[in-house]
């Protein structure tokens, strides 16, 4: 079976240092695993207790944690763009990627919104969209759109009807749940009330929600985040299965509040709708203790662990 591979991301951050933990206390086999990176980068955060494969990225500069630099900016992108190289030649089942930052990235010349946007650049063919779904054991969460102003969000009956269709796909086909039940968030407080609050629904979700129906996928109309959530987080807590086996945010803090707040450091995100998976820790760079020994290296434990089931 094909290794997964692991980025090390931003080598200011704290990716070096939970990968090392992460990999300790899952004890995974040395023919598991193969990391895209750096020695020099790990040696400086700790000590890996077995000796994985690294396919070594140069990083001729000094480690300077908490610092976005643009030399760091670069590295992480080439190591991503690295194992992408490696899962297109079908020499890894799935990319575990850590976290990088963007603002570094744009230092280097490399102005993405995130990792999702440059695994599609790298990975898509034949028109296929990347997606992020936020996971945290039966509680997940896709997002339509992604980093954007909140101001430029442009949801049309179009995208909802690709992205449904797509996620339908990847439940069935990837997590094998049959017929997977769905519920979507309204875009406007309270569904729109009718319209009073907004058009939107009655104009763009609503017509897209029928015409799915009609293709057989189980879709709610859509409905009030806030009780949605409410009951999703009640769910969660008491351990009990899932009314839905996925929400649909229409935009970036309407999902991730909600299962970040329930979930926290056990919240992963994954990248779907590509011929590989990517799934990846659902914080950041955490730059305040990077170097200091402090990071909670569950979220990379999950990562793993996921990108080990779906492989």
């Amino acid at each position: 079976m094909r290794k997964i591979g692991i980025t090390v991301g931003d080598p200011n951050g704290i990716g070096a240092e939970i990968i090392i933990k992460a990999l300790k206390k899952l004890n995974l086999s040395q023919n598991d695993v193969l990391i895209f990176g750096n020695r020099k980068v790990f040696d400086f955060y700790g000590k890996l207790d077995k000796q994985y494969e690294i396919v070594e990225i140069p990083y001729n500069t000094d480690i300077l944690p908490g610092k976005v630099t643009k030399e760091a900016g670069e590295f992480s992108y080439n190591v991503l763009v690295k194992a992408c190289e490696y899962a297109k030649l079908n020499r890894i089942s799935s990319i575990i990627t850590a976290p990088v930052a963007k603002s570094a990235m744009y230092l280097a010349g490399h102005k993405y919104n995130g990792q999702t946007e440059i695994l599609e650049k790298f990975l898509s063919h034949d028109g296929q969209k990347a997606e992020m779904l936020f996971v945290a054991n039966n509680f997940r969460v896709l997002l339509l759109t992604r980093h954007c102003a909140l101001k430029d969000i442009n949801i049309t009956q179009d995208l909802l009807l690709n992205k449904i269709k797509n996620l339908n796909e990847f439940f069935e086909t990837k997590l094998k749940i049959s017929k997977p039940k769905f519920a979507l968030c309204s875009l406007n407080p309270h569904a729109g009330e009718s319209g009073i609050l907004g058009q939107e629904e009655i104009e763009i979700l609503i017509p897209a929600v029928v015409n799915l129906q009609k293709l057989g996928i189980n879709i709610t109309e859509p409905k009030p985040a806030d009780t949605l959530f409410v009951n999703a987080a009640k769910e969660y807590f008491e351990n009990k299965e899932s009314t839905y086996d996925c929400y649909i945010a229409c935009y970036h803090d309407q999902g991730l509040i909600p299962i970040k707040t329930v979930a926290g450091s056990k919240t992963v995100n994954m990248t779907i709708g590509l011929d590989v998976i990517r799934t990846s820790p659902g914080h950041g760079t955490a730059f305040d203790i990077a170097g200091k020994n402090l990071a909670d290296e569950t979220g990379m434990i999950e990562a793993i662990k996921m990108a080990m089931l779906t492989r």
